[in-house]
Formats: C-alpha cells, structure tokens, sequence
C-alpha cells in the first residue's frame, strides 16, 4: 500500500489542492497497474508527483508526505510544492513540522518496535500542535505495513475544546446604530491639532 497525506491547508482549503494531487496520483498508479498487471511502486507514485508538482512550479501549494511499502521495503519521502522531494528514515511536513523534527532528531533510532515507534509519532505531532497555533488538536497515526494500512483517529486527543462559560446571544437592538445613510468625506475632514514628531 501506498499513501499520501498533506495537513494544514492543503488538507482544508476549499480547494484542497493536497487532496486533489493525490487522487490524481492514485488515479495514475491504478491505471499503472490495470497496464502492467503488478502493485505500484512508491517510486512510481513519487516520479508522478514531482513531475505534475514540478510542471506547476509551485502554484499548486501540495506539500505532501509520501510512504509507502512495495516490493523494495519500506519508503517514506516528502515532496515540496515545487516538486522537490526527500527521503529519509523520519519526515515532517506543515506549519508544526519545525518543533516535530526536533522530537524526531532527539528520540529517533533505528529498528523500533511499533509500539515505541508510535509513542514517537504522537510525541513528534503534539509538539507541532502545542506549538504552532494554526494546528489542529488531534494526534492521527496512520500505520502502513505490507497488503495493510491501519489509522487511529483519533489517537489521541490533545487539546479539547473548552466550553462558554455565558450565553453570548444578543437581541435584536442592542447596539444602537445612530446613522445610516450619512457618510463624511475625508476631504471635508479639518485638522484642528497639528504635531510634528523628529525622529
């Protein structure tokens, strides 16, 4: 299985441009394989991506995380919006990506178990949640291993919505409007008080 993700707003703009390039890519790789009769490749899915996001330079603003397992093992990459991609053992993208890489830079070693591993992931995504206001308040893990994808959402919820404490529903009248039709130009504006600041 194959699987790319994007966060922030190329997962929640009306336009999902994140979303979009994806189904795009997994509409390609479907055709691939009904073509040669074999699982695609998240090699294939990544030349497919770069290329579409490169073509655009940019403008399509799909920053995307990319894993995968196929037959070569395991692969996780990042591609950038104009087309440029990563591969590492640890990836991070999004708004709160600077605060999860240093999770991942201090805790991350080799040959983890998956419990350990998605210990890991949690800690790395709260990190960018807690500090970056524009992310969410859920930790969703997805794990993908051969033939298998399996998502916890939530996998833990780390910051919850707090409740009003009052009513803030106001009748109709409550703030007096004195004029409606009577707009003062700006030219008809006079400087009563002038001051002259030296910097």
């Amino acid at each position: 299985p194959i699987l790319s993700l994007s966060s922030g707003i190329n997962a929640e703009w009306p336009l999902r441009p994140g979303e979009f390039t994806t189904r795009m890519v997994s509409s390609k790789m479907e055709l691939l394989k009904l073509r040669t009769g074999r699982e695609g490749r998240v090699i294939s899915a990544l030349r497919m991506l770069k290329q579409y996001l490169f073509r655009y330079q940019g403008y399509i603003s799909a920053a995307l995380v990319l894993g995968g397992v196929d037959v070569t093992g395991p692969a996780l990459y990042t591609v950038y919006p104009h087309g440029s991609t990563d591969k590492l053992p640890y990836v991070t993208m999004g708004s709160g990506s600077l605060a999860a890489m240093s999770v991942f830079e201090d805790r991350y070693k080799l040959n983890m178990e998956e419990e350990e591993a998605k210990a890991l992931v949690c800690d790395a995504i709260k990190a960018g949640i807690i500090n970056d206001l524009g992310s969410g308040s859920n930790v969703d893990i997805t794990v993908i291993r051969k033939g298998e994808v399996e998502v916890f959402r939530p996998y833990q919820v780390v910051c919850q919505k707090s409740q009003r404490q009052g009513d803030y529903t106001f009748p109709r009248g409550t703030t007096v409007v004195t004029n409606t039709t009577e707009m003062v130009p700006f030219s008809a504006l006079q400087v009563t008080d002038e001051e002259v600041m030296e910097l």
